[in-house]
């Protein structure tokens, strides 16, 4: 009867206890990547129904601001008003055609298969399980490429990288008990540390404006309310308000512009 030595009894006690770990790891690493994907579906569905409607409000509102000025150009309030206005709007502009997801059809629903293959292959290839610098950063590119994969539905990807890291040579190393056993101890306090951190990282996206709108959006559904649709029909109303204030100062400007031309005054260099 073969008994096993102290450091092999502890080796295999750290050794299940680094099992249950990874399998918790790749269970975190999952749900953070299943909840950045949806949050970034509800910012297209927002930016869509909502977000291009405040650009176009506040583009408006920057043209109303610039006509006020023409009107009183010695303001130095109002046309600072205008400044800040233009700048909103240059803003709302650029965030509107860098979320440009107009004619998204695209829908994120992981599929079982999916879900398997995203979390086995998280308990081959996590970065926190790696010994040394260098195959840790090569890790974490392999991470990315499965979370671009996972997010984007892409399926074929997934299974690709499964097969090609299954039989990686890193998971198999070959060294005494003692070197297994520090390790194994090391690899459980990477993980911790990585639990940790997803941790405080779902923490700081639970307080976000993003996932706070959201959660409203779902309690409303609930109860029978479309809270973007409601978003979006205020702004509409306000577009329209902001349409008619615009066209009325426009001809106030162009009435003036031609009064000033049929009594012979240039007041461009004035303006």
């Amino acid at each position: 009867m073969n008994l096993l030595s102290p450091e092999e009894i502890e080796l295999n006690k750290k050794t299940a206890v680094l099992e249950r770990l990874k399998d918790r790891l790749a269970d975190r690493e999952e749900a953070m990547a299943d909840l950045k994907a949806e949050l970034e579906q509800f910012e297209a569905q927002y930016t869509m129904e909502v977000g291009r409607l405040y650009a176009e409000l506040d583009e408006i509102e920057a043209r109303i601001a610039e006509e006020e000025v023409k009107i009183h150009p010695e303001d130095g309030e109002i046309r600072q008003k205008a400044e800040d206005a233009r700048r909103r709007a240059e803003e709302s502009a650029a965030q509107a055609e860098a979320e440009n997801w107009e004619g998204c059809t695209f829908r994120w629903q992981p599929t079982i298969e999916a879900k398997k293959a995203y979390h086995k292959l998280a308990r081959l290839i996590h970065p926190d399980l790696a010994l040394d610098i260098e195959e840790r950063e090569r890790r974490h590119t392999l991470m990315a490429k499965l979370n671009d994969a996972y997010s984007a539905g892409d399926q074929e990807l997934l299974n690709k990288l499964v097969e090609e890291h299954r039989d990686s040579p890193d998971l198999v190393r070959g060294d005494s008990v003692g070197d297994r056993l520090i390790r194994v101890i090391r690899q459980i306090a990477q993980v911790k540390s990585r639990l940790k951190e997803l941790k405080e990282e779902r923490f700081k996206v639970e307080l976000s404006e993003l996932f706070t709108l959201q959660a409203k959006v779902r309690n409303e559904m609930l109860e029978g309310r479309n809270l973007l649709s409601q978003m979006a029909a205020r702004s509409r109303t306000h577009i329209v308000k902001a349409e008619r204030k615009l066209d009325s100062l426009l001809k106030l400007n162009e009435a003036n512009d031609a009064e000033n031309i049929r009594f012979g005054m240039n007041i461009s260099a004035l303006r």
